[in-house]
């Protein structure tokens, strides 16, 4: 006996700050309920939302660049990326030593992409090799544990916060942002994350309107520039959520992230999987697919 296709699109979507303008229409009135008609929502770690679209488990997800595979496509238009500070992926290095002199680095693994950004800079770019170490985001236990911390996420952004705390227990630290690494070394912008889908599954759904590759990719922007037109309703409500000041919460939303696919963007993807392809970090991807 076979299973019907799911009525709706199943979206496997992350609750952390920098998505927050991506989901706004799906999130707040007045079409959410629109979107509701067309979508059903779960949350879940970045990591794990490629696991869920290979699996079949969701049909669109937003998933590190280190996940796509040639059975996924890109919805053009939105992404999570940088243009040159991102804030939220901090790579510590515990004094006395430097990029160059860093033999183990206690990661978060939450991100699969930043810890591939990790090794094409210490593997390509600083011709090192350091041992990765997994570690929970708890950045005094990492700098007690290993010569230097990545940091991923919100956790980084609040490492930023208790830099004089974090340095007072475990002594000078130098801080590097991996998405300026990257630009400086690249002159292209650090990408994170892109809407990826299984394409069988918009012919397969029963969604109430016929869900075809436009109208996917038009909610997808559409939720994105209100999303960004509506930045102070964002700073209200995740100012309780996560202990920043508003003020950076804005600076980060409106300055660090950028979230429009351009074609620099599509260039560092492609620039990314090649790196990663040849320190053997990731499979080879041959070419970017798209919906």
């Amino acid at each position: 006996m076979t299973s019907s296709p799911p009525s709706k699109l199943r979206v496997a979507a992350i609750n952390f700050l920098n998505p927050a303008p991506l989901m706004w229409d799906f999130e707040h009135p007045p079409l959410a309920a629109t979107l509701a008609k067309r979508y059903t929502l779960h949350y879940t770690q970045p990591s794990l939302c490629a696991d869920e679209l290979l699996a079949a488990r969701a049909d669109l997800g937003l998933i590190p660049i280190a996940s796509l595979t040639p059975d996924l496509a890109i919805v053009p238009g939105c992404t999570i990326a940088s243009l040159n500070e991102v804030r939220s992926i901090q790579l510590i290095v515990k004094s006395p030593h430097t990029l160059a002199t860093v033999k183990t680095i206690a990661a978060d693994t939450a991100s699969r992409s930043s810890l591939a950004y990790a090794e094409i800079l210490f593997r390509k770019f600083l011709h090192t090799h350091p041992a990765f170490l997994p570690a929970a985001a708890d950045p005094i236990a990492m700098l007690q544990h290993a010569d230097a911390a990545i940091l991923i996420g919100d956790p980084a952004l609040l490492a930023l916060e208790s830099r004089e705390a974090i340095e007072k227990t475990v002594g000078r630290c130098q801080w590097h942002d991996l998405a300026h690494e990257w630009r400086t070394r690249t002159n292209l912008p650090w990408v994170a994350a892109v809407w990826a889908v299984r394409p069988e599954a918009l012919s397969q759904s029963k969604a109430p309107s016929t869900l075809t590759p436009a109208q996917v990719t038009e909610d997808l922007e559409t939720s994105r520039n209100h999303g960004l037109l509506n930045t102070e309703h964002l700073v209200e409500q995740w100012t309780p959520r996560i202990a920043l000041p508003p003020a950076t919460i804005r600076h980060y939303l409106t300055t660090n992230i950028h979230y429009v696919l351009n074609t620099d963007c599509i260039r560092a993807i492609e620039l990314f999987r090649q790196y990663a392809t040849e320190l053997d970090v990731l499979p080879p991807l041959p070419r970017l697919r798209f919906l």
